[in-house]
């Protein structure tokens, strides 16, 4: 299924300083990754990356750029709630 949503300029660049930072945890940059890749491309995001950005939207230890990077994931979702 193609998705009509992208990534936008604000977390295509927050996904980008992410992707470049040695202190960026692992969860961050698959979350990076993700966004990046359906920045101006009809890629959904997979069920594993909905997963990953599903509890980091619900941790209590995830930060704002984590949850940022989470939000835009989900958002370009194509699966029905």
């Amino acid at each position: 299924m193609t998705n009509q949503k992208q990534t936008g300029s604000k977390i295509s660049s927050l996904a980008g300083k992410t992707l470049g930072n040695a202190n960026a945890s692992q969860i961050q940059k698959s979350l990076a990754g993700s966004a990046l890749a359906q920045s101006g491309t009809s890629k959904a995001t997979s069920k594993s990356i909905e997963t990953k950005a599903s509890s980091a939207l619900h941790s209590q230890k995830s930060n704002s750029t984590t949850k940022s990077l989470a939000g835009s994931v989900i958002s370009q979702s194509n699966r029905k709630p």
